[in-house]
């Protein structure tokens, strides 16, 4: 069997992690975390979503059903009947897909500034606006900068930018783009038990904030902990990377020791 998304795996301890990028990011994004994640804890999957990274050659129709499937098929061909997922952003939406079609083999979300189960709900003109910051480079330097509190230099608005204009084709990027903020699947989700471990960045849009988070996440999940990296904005993996690593890592050893 063979999985249709390319991925890398690190580290070759008994569980298996599945990482998720965001909508304009790929798997470099967690790389900065490898150097302090113990590689015999844990197999790191890092995996990039159709359309990017190492998955850029594959088409699809960019869906969630789709994205899940696929997460489900990597996890088959890395023959983890059990795995635990990390999900940015849009990726957080993913993964909670991925629960709620297989709860039974999920056995823990760390969801890193995710976009809840409702969707990342736009109007058309922010809408239209999203869509300009795949062709717009000033709209993109402004939509980084408002993620990260006005705080960042010059330096990483020019990397996140770079990363970003390579990271998918641009009918994935427009793909999921209307996938995350089109879906609505917290009918799905709600009830769950699966351990979440939800985590805000304080510098992030007030959208991506603790208060509205915890308040979104906690009528889903019964099983919830929430955590806010005081020096983060929407790109902890980035901008913290040690303080996320441990935070990963600590929440994927603590739910084999729960019921």
């Amino acid at each position: 069997m063979t999985s249709p998304l390319g991925h890398r795996v690190f580290g070759s301890g008994r569980k298996t992690v599945i990482f998720l990028h965001e909508w304009l990011g790929h798997h470099d994004y967690w790389m900065p975390l490898l150097p302090y994640l113990s590689k015999d804890k844990a197999r790191w999957v890092l995996a990039d979503l159709r359309g990017y990274g190492w998955s850029r050659n594959l088409k699809g129709d960019f869906s969630l059903d789709e994205a899940v499937g696929d997460v489900l098929a990597l996890a088959d061909h890395l023959k983890a009947k059990r795995f635990h997922v990390v999900g940015h952003s849009m990726g957080g939406l993913v993964a909670q897909a991925v629960a709620a079609a297989a709860p039974r083999r999920v056995a823990s979300l760390t969801l890193v500034c995710p976009v809840p189960a409702s969707g990342f709900a736009a109007d058309k003109a922010a809408l239209a606006r999203m869509q300009k910051v795949l062709t717009d480079d000033r709209i993109l330097r402004d939509a980084i900068h408002a993620r990260t509190g006005n705080r960042l230099g010059e330096g990483w608005i020019a990397r996140k930018s770079a990363i970003a204009r390579k990271a998918g084709t641009r009918a994935a990027q427009r793909g999921y783009l209307n996938m995350f903020t089109g879906s609505d699947i917290s009918g799905l989700v709600k009830g769950l038990d699966v351990p979440v471990r939800l985590i805000a960045g304080k510098h992030d849009l007030p959208f991506y904030g603790m208060a509205a988070q915890k308040k979104r996440f906690s009528k889903c999940f019964s099983n919830l902990d929430a955590v806010e990296i005081s020096e983060a904005g929407h790109y902890p993996m980035l901008e913290t990377p040690v303080r996320l690593a441990g935070l990963i890592e600590d929440w994927v050893r603590l739910p084999s020791r729960r019921p």
